[in-house]
């Protein structure tokens, strides 16, 4: 029996996830235009992998890396890592919160893909939340807005490649462990990662500063990540998802704050159409 949790310090939690997401993310910015990606990338699931290999190896020893469905575990990772990747990548040429909304739009894809991926009815209120999303997106990325269009392309593949890795976990869950699916995303993201730098090599290497920097937003990440993962052993997710949105307001200021960067009325009205698409998603799915 599942004791029962707190739903006020689920909220706290996710709240404080969403605070290094978006912290990781302004750091990821700065770093992105000043070191290789891929650089970047492997020392945050390099210290992801070390982490879940000292905190659950010496108990669980090879269980951790025990799998029923192999090769879908695996896709799962390397999708989480490619997409992690556009991340950077789209926000070395776009602002923070622009970057961040967009990327929001994957609850959205969700819902529309759980009908012919997982047999799951869409209702007229879900492609209501579509419309919604995908104009939000439209008002963002609008013609003389600024945003450079790779960059957004780029938020639009990983929202994409996110909603397959949702997807994957939807399905994995019934037959994977927790663990197991946290210890293959680490290393698939690492082997990819470092892979990737080896090939295309470091043009520049960090300075000391800099490397701390770099440590600092992995372990925003990770940290991010553990706190999310234990919010939802506190609450259920008609409560936090909701809560999730705090990340477009706290990229919104911190993007603000370092690189003067606020978007205009327009952007600010697709962030909320955005906001409000998945709060609706959220909302029919506790229904």
């Amino acid at each position: 029996m599942q004791r029962d949790g707190n739903p006020l310090k689920g909220v706290a939690l996710v709240i404080a996830a969403t605070l290094l997401f978006a912290t990781g993310d302004t750091l990821g910015k700065h770093l992105s235009m000043l070191y290789a990606a891929t650089l970047i990338l492997s020392a945050r699931y390099l210290i992801n992998l070390v982490l879940v290999l000292v905190t659950m190896w010496p108990r669980h020893r090879s269980a951790v890396w025990a799998t029923h469905r192999t090769g879908l575990v695996l896709l799962r990772g390397l999708l989480l890592a490619v997409a992690t990747l556009t991340m950077l990548l789209s926000l070395r040429v776009m602002p923070v919160a622009e970057t961040v909304a967009i990327i929001y739009i994957t609850p959205v894809l969700l819902m529309l893909a759980s009908g012919p991926i997982l047999g799951e009815r869409v209702p007229l209120l879900g492609w209501l939340c579509a419309a919604l999303g995908f104009m939000g997106v439209l008002l963002i990325a609008r013609p003389g807005s600024g945003l450079d269009p790779w960059g957004v392309v780029l938020c639009l593949i990983n929202a994409t490649l996110g909603t397959g890795y949702h997807l994957l976990t939807r399905i994995l869950t019934r037959t994977e462990t927790t663990m197991s699916l946290l210890f293959h995303t680490a290393l698939v993201g690492s082997v990819l990662s470092v892979g990737l730098t080896v090939a295309l090599g470091v043009p520049a290497w960090p300075s000391i500063p800099d490397a701390l920097m770099i440590l600092i937003y992995a372990t925003c990440a990770t940290v991010g990540h553990l706190l999310f993962t234990s919010a939802y052993r506190e609450a259920p997710a008609s409560i936090l998802a909701p809560v999730n949105y705090t990340h477009i307001a706290f990229a919104t200021l911190l993007g603000w704050l370092f690189f003067a960067q606020l978007p205009g009325a327009l952007g600010f009205a697709g962030m909320g159409l955005i906001a409000t698409a998945g709060l609706l998603s959220a909302w029919r799915a506790s229904r």
